[in-house]
Parts: C-alpha cells; structure tokens; sequence
C-alpha cells in the first residue's frame, strides 16, 4: 500500500510516523523482537544504511520481526528490502537486550556476506554504502557500535 505514495512524500512523512511510533511504545511499554545484520561484501567492506527519520547516523540494516516469521527470516526481508543485497550464510551473534523509546526490544544480530548491487528503497533508507572497518563514518548510532562490538567479540575468539 504505501508504494501508492510517492517516495519523496513518503520520506517526508517518515519522521512524522516514527515520532509517532515512539510516543506509543512509551505509553503502552511492548516488547519488541528486532533485527540487526552486520553485513560485509567479499571486499570485508562493511555495508551500512542512513534513515529517511530518527538520528541520522549510519547504522547496520536492521528492524521488527513480523508475527509470522523467525528471526534469521527477518533478517533477510530486513536486509533485502533496506538495501537491494541478498544475504548468504547467516550467523548468529547473539542477542542485545535494549530500550527502545520505552520498550524492550530484544535484537538478534546476524553475520553475513552479501551479495548483488546496492539499491536502497529511497523511502526509508536513503543512502547505503560499503566501507572499510578502518575507516568508518561519522556520525555512526550508538546501536551500530554496539553490534559491531558483538561481532568483533566473535571475530577475537576465532582469531585465538
């Protein structure tokens, strides 16, 4: 349905809905099952995404897991629909418990390598681009720090 609205309305709305969103998560305090995919190309350029809404920052493709599907699913329509890439083996790097504008959102990160040509959806995503892990951008979301700690703790216990 909102493919209906034009994607430059619909950015425009974007921020709008998010604040929305936050003021009932604050009132009713849900429990949320999210996403969160720290994907890499076969470079080991780390891919990451800026929103249309929120704080602006880079932050890996990430989001809410539908009733209907499991988390390593939501991964994958995450990924695919943020950024256009396909998602290989995912590995799981455990669970971030957070508070999310009230709510508990318990996020599943993923590892993976992806594949196929960058193409954020313009609506919600505005801007997807690789980089490498020695030179990142700014400013990146306290959240992304956070998931690439998780993976550069599995990444250590690999290497020992």
């Amino acid at each position: 349905m909102l493919r209906l609205i034009p994607p430059s309305i619909q950015r425009a709305l974007m921020p709008a809905a998010h604040s929305l969103r936050k003021l009932v998560w604050r009132i009713t305090k849900p429990e949320l099952t999210g996403v969160a995919v720290v994907a890499f190309n076969l470079s080991d350029q780390l891919l990451l995404v800026r929103h249309s809404y929120g704080a602006h920052g880079w932050a890996v493709p990430s989001g809410g897991v539908r009733g209907d599907e499991g988390p390593e699913e939501a991964a994958r329509r995450e990924l695919l629909e943020e950024t256009g890439c396909e998602a290989g083996r995912m590995t799981d790097l455990g669970i971030q418990c957070e508070e999310l504008s009230g709510a508990s959102n318990s996020v599943h990160v993923f590892f993976t390598r992806v594949s196929g040509q960058l193409k954020p959806d313009g609506r919600e995503i505005v801007e997807a681009r690789f980089f490498p892990t020695h030179s990142l951008p700014e400013p990146l979301l306290p959240a992304t720090r956070r998931r690439l700690q998780l993976w550069r703790e599995q990444q250590d216990g690999k290497s020992q």
